[in-house]
């Protein structure tokens, strides 16, 4: 087990739960509507990031939104195998 694989893929999926999060919230803020279809259905949330979601940075929270937790994840599970 690598404790160093774990702890960073840990620290990288923790930042893209807080991305998706984000969008979010800002979807909630934009309508209820919008807010509980983003939070029920992914397409729709990964819909409302590439074309409603407006932020300064907002291809970097995309990006760490959707692939921060695959590499995460992968990253646990390849640490853990070590």
């Amino acid at each position: 087990m690598n404790p160093l694989a774990v702890g960073f893929g840990a620290l990288l999926s923790l930042a893209a739960t807080i991305a998706w999060l984000f969008v979010l919230v800002d979807a909630f803020r934009s309508s209820v509507g919008k807010g509980i279809l983003a939070l029920l259905c992914g397409l729709y949330w990964l819909y409302y990031a590439v074309f409603e979601f407006e932020h300064e940075h907002k291809w970097l929270i995309v990006i760490l939104a959707i692939a921060g937790g695959a590499i995460g994840s992968a990253t646990i599970s390849a640490g853990g195998r070590l």
